[in-house]
């Protein structure tokens, strides 16, 4: 488990207007490609790829059979193969893993994580950067493009996140950022990744991932997913993902216990993802519900200095 580097990121007050780029490495890429690629993800995940388009990408989980999640994907397709992205240190055991799974489907499953690399770019500018590549910048949140090799997702107006040939060439922009930027702001967009700290830690909904778009509650089974629906219609979730900062010098890192007040001595939340902010930290974490909406402070260790709750960008 990796706690929070010490430097922090480039504030997003530095980069004004200009476009960014990181070069991601936190994330591992899984090609799937067969002609039952489809109906196999469909069968896993917990989201409908069924009818997925080419110039879409959705949000996705896997679970295990007692439906707590072995990763979370980003699944994107250009009708010819599916692109996974993933915790880069999931990549290869979770492509073990599903290849378990196929018997006599005609599926592929390769982790190309050195084959691809993941870069995230983003700032007011986006659009003549990606022009550069023949990669025309798309209308809708969660909309893709791809050409030559090269595939963009657009996360948002400003936030693009690409997927590039490993020996492609870099993209001209005026800011070089580092990984801690991208996760910082996808920590502040409430999108949490399941690394190997959180494996099989949490049901879906303990991440907020019905909120953003992770859950067709209508497609048919997969793995846990009686689980996730008994859930879901009978009010069993007790735990929900919420945002927070730490200040300097309280660590923090994936998978670490959190304590309450209105529950002393135990621990009651754990962290999911943290990245380096200006005068401390931000993350995501799991924590009783009613512990959130009581108020009681949490803590990174018993009577240390409370974490300050933040607003997520969605309704949970």
């Amino acid at each position: 488990m990796q706690s929070v580097p010490s430097s922090s990121p480039v504030p997003d007050a530095f980069h004004g207007n200009l476009c960014a780029q990181a070069a991601l490495s936190q994330y591992g890429v899984l090609v799937v490609e067969g002609e039952d690629a489809r109906a196999f993800l469909h069968a896993q995940l917990t989201n409908d790829v069924t009818h997925l388009a080419a110039n879409q990408a959705r949000q996705a989980g896997w679970c295990s059979a007692k439906g707590r999640l072995l990763a979370t994907f980003l699944v994107v397709t250009d009708d010819a193969r599916f692109l996974l992205l993933l915790a880069r240190e999931l990549a290869a055991p979770s492509a073990k893993r599903l290849s378990m799974f196929v018997l006599r489907s005609k599926v592929k499953i390769v982790d190309a994580s050195e084959q691809l690399r993941v870069v995230g770019l983003w700032g007011s500018d986006c659009a003549p950067r990606l022009a550069a590549l023949g990669l025309a910048p798309q209308a809708a949140d969660l909309s893709a493009v791809s050409a030559d090799g090269r595939l963009a997702v657009r996360f948002a107006s400003d936030q693009y996140l690409l997927v590039l040939p490993a020996g492609s060439a870099a993209i001209d922009t005026p800011v070089n950022a580092c990984a801690q930027d991208w996760t910082l702001r996808e920590i502040r967009a409430g999108r949490p990744l399941i690394t190997l700290a959180t494996q099989e830690q949490f049901v879906p909904q303990m991440i907020n991932l019905q909120a953003i778009g992770g859950i067709d509650f209508r497609k048919g089974c997969y793995p846990g997913q009686e689980i996730v629906a008994r859930a879901q219609y009978r009010g069993q979730i007790k735990r929900r993902m919420a945002r927070a900062r730490a200040p300097a010098g309280v660590e923090v890192r994936p998978g670490q216990d959190l304590y309450s007040d209105d529950l002393p001595g135990q621990p009651s939340a754990s962290v999911v993802n943290v990245a380096a902010a200006p005068e401390g930290s931000e993350l995501l974490l799991v924590a009783q519900i009613a512990t959130l909406d009581g108020g009681a402070p949490l803590r990174a260790a018993p009577g240390g200095i409370p974490l300050e709750i933040l607003p997520l960008p969605y309704a949970v």
